[in-house]
């Protein structure tokens, strides 16, 4: 009997464990549907991939604001691995739509081993109705899943 006591004590410690994970994920979510986006572009560096002698670099881009962005160019500086300008370059993110993601990728000449650093060093065009000059910029967010820092 006591060992069937002991039974339910661990049956009854698990079904509470397993409600109380279960209200953490919902609490999460009520989080997450809740907070509001926020206001301005978030460029992520989500990976660096070698392709034949090239570095393919991707990126997350979400647009946080409440009107698309018909087209965002970005001014880039890819360091090499002594930190010195190895390359200056425009990026064409294109269209991006209100509160949506996008994945965009670059390719380049170099090996990935060979680029330290990417400075994004300013909005060169940044275009969508009803939108502010300072859209692409103001607000901007970003951050690296790769060895690669992402700067700004």
């Amino acid at each position: 009997m006591g060992h069937l006591a002991q039974k339910k004590r661990t049956l009854a410690a698990l079904a509470l464990s397993g409600w109380a994970a279960v209200a953490g994920v919902a609490g999460a979510e009520t989080v997450a549907q809740t907070t509001a986006p926020t206001p301005g572009i978030a460029i992520e560096l989500s990976s660096a991939e070698e392709t034949s002698g090239a570095c393919k670099l991707s990126f997350v881009v979400r647009n946080g604001h409440d009107k698309d962005i018909s087209q965002a160019v970005y001014e880039t500086v890819l360091f090499d691995g002594a930190g010195q300008v190895s390359r200056l370059t425009l990026l064409d993110f294109q269209n991006l739509p209100a509160g949506r993601l996008r994945v965009r990728q670059f390719q380049f000449p170099q090996a990935c081993a060979d680029i330290s650093r990417v400075l994004i060093n300013g909005a060169q065009t940044c275009s969508g109705v009803g939108l502010e000059e300072t859209g692409c910029s103001k607000g901007l967010t970003l951050t690296s899943r790769t060895k690669m820092e992402l700067l700004g």
